[in-house]
């Protein structure tokens, strides 16, 4: 069962690493096409601008302005005259086609022609990246000369503005997924990282930690990993006292769960391992703790 605890908060530690990461590698992404998603969203209001253009020529129209683009919700924008102007639905797919090829956002598009009076749709029409999927009527009818407004709606690409909020509203749980997670493996190096590899002498029983085994009169007995980092903590401090409290918060708090009769177990399972050596024993120091005592 020790084994099987262990192996599971192991993978648990490592799960909160992966998470982390994960979280880093998405908001890496998400920041990272930032820039070019703002340069790409002007250039395309450039496109737009130059799709208004080319309308008002194929009109005969060469004076009146193409008036401000407007942006009337995320991937949804409003191309506006000065005057009233003529087209051919022929040559508007065309024009659209031939520009938004420019475009890197630009894949699937919906294009309506409204009428500015009452904004009822006097032309409309879908492009798709598969060709086969293009909605496209009233070819060869041309439109009679009046006030139009085209608005054209683009398929949404990449990491929206909604996606990114979200990311931003979980920056506070990745900063403390990322505290415990580094917390936990900085506890664990105190542990392991100055004896962990060392082999320790403890009376007439070999103690190696490296590979979690006693080694006692020839006799090799094996360790689970909780019992190691346990006695490790006494075989970094013989015959000296070590607080209950510090054992349990060592050996089970970056776990995330501290059990009052763990300690206990544990103890009463290294005892029976370091019995065959009568001059060392884990003691009870009533009220305090325990103690390695180690007998010369």
């Amino acid at each position: 069962m020790d084994f099987i605890r262990n192996l599971f908060y192991g993978r648990h530690k490592y799960l909160f690493g992966l998470i982390l990461l994960s979280f880093i590698s998405v908001i890496c992404v998400a920041f990272s096409m930032t820039g070019g998603d703002d340069f790409a969203i002007s250039r395309r209001e450039v496109l737009l601008r130059r799709i208004g253009h080319e309308l008002l020529l194929q009109s005969g129209d060469s004076i009146s302005r193409v008036l401000p683009i407007k942006k009337i919700a995320e991937n949804e924008y409003q191309i506006e005259f000065e005057n009233e102007l003529t087209f051919q639905p022929d040559s508007l797919v065309t024009t659209t086609q031939r520009l938004f090829t420019k475009d890197p956002l630009t894949s699937d598009y919906v294009v309506n022609v409204l009428n500015c009076g009452n904004s009822s749709v006097a032309y409309g029409y879908a492009i798709s990246k598969n060709k086969k999927d293009d909605i496209v009527t009233c070819r060869g009818r041309k439109q009679p000369k009046a006030c139009y407004m085209i608005n054209i709606k683009f398929k949404p690409t990449g990491v929206n503005a909604t996606t990114k909020g979200y990311i931003l509203a979980g920056l506070p749980f990745l900063a403390f997924v990322g505290f415990i997670f580094l917390r936990s493996v900085k506890r664990q190096k105190s542990l392991t990282s100055k004896e962990y590899n060392s082999l320790f002498n403890l009376g007439s029983v070999l103690f190696d930690a490296k590979n979690r085994k006693l080694t006692i009169n020839e006799n090799i007995t094996d360790l689970t990993g909780t019992e190691t980092r346990l006695l490790l903590i006494f075989a970094l401090s013989p015959n000296e006292t070590i607080e209950r409290s510090r054992l349990q918060k060592e050996i089970w708090e970056d776990e995330g769960v501290i059990v009052g009769r763990s300690l206990d177990m544990f103890i009463s399972k290294l005892r029976k391992k370091l019995e065959d050596d009568p001059n060392i024993n884990i003691v009870v120091v009533r009220g305090k703790g325990y103690k390695l005592e180690i007998s010369i």
